[in-house]
């Protein structure tokens, strides 16, 4: 599976919103320094997000972005799939050419990569922000001690 520069982008920027705590709306060039995303880009991610409903937009000097539910409901297939569309098989068993006489590698390897696709569904539909918010706070607080050795 590959996920897109701009499902990264979104999964960063969205992180970057869950650890603002929601207490008021953070601004796009904020983001995109902290996350060191190219802000005309992480525009462009910040309007399909909001099209998808991840995302609130507020206009103004003090306006900017909000998520639209809380960090513990947003998981990063979510995100994925608003960006990169749905998440999809690696191929589809009834397009699968036939080789007439021959074991085609998608017939014999078929049941493997659905296998392998569900897993990777699974995984993605169970890690939320918030769980990711906690571990990049984790890191954050390593990196202070580390420092302070």
């Amino acid at each position: 599976m590959r996920v897109s520069l701009k499902a990264m982008y979104g999964i960063l920027a969205t992180l970057d919103l869950a650890l603002q705590n929601g207490s008021a709306p953070v601004q796009s060039k904020a983001i995109a320094k902290r996350q060191a995303i190219p802000l005309r880009f992480l525009e462009q991610v910040l309007n399909a997000m909001k099209q998808g409903g991840l995302v609130n937009s507020l206009r103004g000097a003090q306006g900017g972005y909000t998520l639209r539910k809380k960090p513990a409901e947003i998981s990063l297939a979510e995100i994925v799939e608003t960006l990169d569309g749905p998440l999809v098989p690696p191929f589809n068993r009834s397009s699968a050419p036939r080789l007439r006489g021959q074991m085609k590698p998608d017939a014999l390897l078929g049941s493997v990569w659905e296998r392998m696709y569900q897993a990777q569904l699974s995984v993605l539909s169970t890690v939320t922000l918030k769980e990711l918010a906690e571990r990049q706070r984790q890191l954050e607080q390593q990196k202070t001690l580390m420092y302070h050795i």
